[in-house]
């Protein structure tokens, strides 16, 4: 146990986390920054179990949070990498489209991503496709030639060790249970002790809803977590399948729907699906909070959502426990690939804000209070947007030690 006094404390080891106490630590060199993590290792949830797409900003609305701090995020990132010594696989996305309808929508989607500023970007015909991705069916697809992926681990591990190596702390297996305001400061009570700080910084992603109401604000939202499940190819099916394979999103679905992805250690992923998990941690079926899902099952906002997208729910439910059906969502991107050629992956817990309403909160979310700065909303592409979102998260505290000496 330890008691302790600090200027800020960080709440949540994920990547938001790391490179808000960064970028922090870099603009207030002689403020005391305690970052704390629940986990007994850093990026154990979200940032270390996403797809390591680095995404090029193509989908979000233009103006919004999302689409200027992907778009910038992007080349920050690969920068930072190269910097770093983290090796970058710029492989490429293609969204294809075959109807007429989803030919439509690529159309809409270029559009908003040359408003978001993509580089390269361009719609290109089947026979340019073939040259991209000879197993792959489409009429037309949307190209951007910058995607790539990465591991987001070994980012996390570079923004944390450059936040220490500038005087940050780190604590690992520390939960926040409670905070108060007294004096003018914060009074944390934590799993391993109780720290006195200035400045709450919330970035708990899956639980970040939980922190603030810790911390004595209302979030107006609830985060519900969905799991995305993958599989994976086999290692002599890899070759199916060159870059990133994506369909022209579905507009009836709230997320994308199942793509292909490889990774830098050279498997591919086919999936996500996106199905409630039973915990906010939930990355196995049987993983059951009766806690996360009272909170879950007691909001209205939840069963707004589920009047909403019901038959969608199901059908996610389906694809998720009849493996033929998942099958069939690959063979539309390429027929060659058959249940034998996909074995069972990875999963990752996707925390959705939703409003007292049953709205999807789209854009990236980060409110202030007069004892803390909460990122509430920090989904995909969040991994990409993590320079940004933190230096932004950043400026907002620097700005309330301005005058402070420090």
């Amino acid at each position: 146990m330890f008691t302790e006094n600090t200027d800020v404390i960080v709440i949540g080891g994920g990547l938001v986390g790391l490179s808000t106490a960064m970028h922090l630590q870099a603009m207030r060199p002689r403020l005391a920054i305690m970052l704390i993590e629940k986990d007994d290792q850093l990026a154990a949830q979200q940032s270390g179990h996403n797809s390591g797409v680095i995404h090029a900003g193509i989908y979000y609305e233009p103006g919004s949070l999302k689409a200027r701090f992907c778009v910038e995020g992007h080349r920050a990132l690969v920068e930072f990498c190269i910097q770093h010594g983290i090796p970058v696989v710029k492989c490429g996305k293609v969204i294809v489209a075959n109807t007429d309808e989803e030919i439509d929508r690529l159309e809409q989607l270029h559009e908003r991503g040359v408003d978001n500023g993509v580089p390269g970007l361009r719609i290109i015909e089947q026979r340019e496709l073939r040259e991209f991705e000879p197993n792959v069916t489409g009429a037309r697809a949307l190209y951007a030639p910058h995607s790539a992926v990465v591991d987001y681990r070994k980012i996390a591990a570079a923004y944390a060790g450059i936040f220490q190596a500038a005087g940050g702390s780190i604590e690992l297996g520390t939960e926040l249970l409670s905070a108060q305001r007294v004096r003018g400061q914060s009074r944390v009570e934590t799993t391993a002790g109780v720290v006195e700080a200035r400045l709450i910084i919330n970035c708990a992603g899956l639980h970040s809803d939980v922190v603030a109401k810790r911390t004595g604000t209302k979030p107006g939202l609830r985060i519900i977590p969905f799991r995305g499940e993958y599989f994976e190819l086999r290692s002599d099916s890899r070759h199916l399948v060159n870059g990133l394979v994506y369909p022209v999103p579905n507009v009836n679905l709230p997320f994308l729907d199942v793509h292909l992805t490889p990774t830098v250690d050279g498997s591919v992923e086919a999936g996500p699906n996106a199905v409630l998990a039973g915990k906010r941690e939930g990355y196995r079926w049987r993983d059951f909070a009766f806690g996360d899902m009272a909170a879950t099952l007691s909001y209205g906002g939840f069963w707004w959502l589920v009047g909403r997208y019901w038959k969608q729910g199901l059908a996610e439910i389906n694809r998720s426990l009849r493996k033929s059906v998942f099958v069939a969502s690959v063979q539309r991107l390429v027929p060659e690939i058959t249940a034998d050629d996909l074995v069972p992956g990875h999963s990752g817990v996707r925390a959705q804000a939703v409003d007292g309403r049953g709205r999807l909160i789209d854009d990236f979310r980060i409110e202030e209070s007069p004892a803390a700065i909460h990122v509430l909303n920090a989904p995909s592409p969040a991994a990409t947007s993590s320079l940004m979102i933190g230096k932004f998260v950043a400026e907002k505290a620097n700005l309330r030690f301005h005058g402070a000496g420090r």
